[in-house]
């Protein structure tokens, strides 16, 4: 198989930019031909043009899908960031609202959906929460989201679970299911998937009361961010909680955020600019 070549790079690049916002520059040439060979390989395919003209044209078969989700798939676990966790019920705590809304905006495989969900479990046994609270999941990815509803993860991915929490939300698989682990029905309840493109119109799915969009605007440039942040914004109550990755830094937005946190935020009124 030929090496990727420069311009069929930018047209891959391109197709991505245009349909769903992800930037690469030239330094992640190398990383997606090594995302992409293996793909290659499987389905036969002699080379990089030939593959581009797959994945851009009408009758893909879902191939795009495929190159999105080897392009974007990155290390997820349970209860990832944990200061941010610690934060969410410190100010819960001190509200105790009766119900409550959130939205993992990037949802991948769902480790930080289903997180959320036992953290709210645990602080509504203890009444620091009402029993009204629900969590929506959204990626572009419908692979990811197939799996998240599934609520079944390798017993690794929630190495950061405290054993109480095992024990109450999850069910450990034996024999041939050995090294599995299956979110109860009690988690679950609370939260639902659905499929979402960030860079595209949102339609008023909110509002929340807490929004996550952690370690996905590093895949987009600085306009996309922008543009993706106030999208999601525009879906969080004023007061509420806005979570991103630690380290994507400080984020540009037409609406005004208080930094609670490294990668927290609170949104403010317009007019407390």
């Amino acid at each position: 198989m030929h090496p990727l070549a420069d311009d069929t790079y930018r047209k891959i690049a391109g197709l991505m930019h245009d349909s769903i916002g992800l930037s690469f520059n030239d330094s992640k040439k190398a990383l997606v031909s090594s995302r992409l060979t293996q793909r290659l390989q499987r389905l036969n395919i002699g080379g990089f043009e030939e593959y581009f003209a797959l994945i851009s044209g009408d009758q893909d078969h879902g191939e795009f899908q495929v190159a999105v989700d080897l392009l974007t798939t990155n290390e997820t676990y349970f209860f990832r960031e944990p200061l941010h966790f610690e934060l969410l019920e410190r100010e819960l705590s001190q509200k105790r609202p009766a119900s409550l809304s959130v939205w993992s905006a990037a949802s991948s495989f769902g480790d930080e959906a289903y997180s959320i969900a036992m953290l709210l479990a645990d602080l509504q046994m203890q009444g620091r929460v009402g029993q009204h609270w629900s969590i929506l999941g959204t990626d572009i990815s419908d692979r990811v989201l197939r799996s998240a509803s599934e609520a079944v993860f390798p017993q690794e991915r929630l190495r950061e679970v405290s054993p109480q929490r095992l024990k109450r939300y999850c069910l450990r698989g034996e024999g041939d299911f050995d090294g599995l682990v299956k979110i109860q029905p009690r988690i679950t309840e609370h939260v639902r998937f659905g499929q979402l493109n960030l860079c595209q119109p949102i339609e008023a799915i909110g509002p929340f009361d807490v929004v996550f969009l952690r370690n996905v605007l590093i895949y987009f440039d600085e306009p996309t961010k922008r543009q993706v942040v106030n999208q999601v914004l525009g879906q969080l109550r004023v007061g509420g909680l806005f979570f991103i990755g630690t380290a994507e830094g400080r984020v540009q937005a037409d609406v005004p955020l208080q930094p609670l946190a490294p990668g927290v935020f609170r949104k403010l009124a317009r007019d407390a600019r």
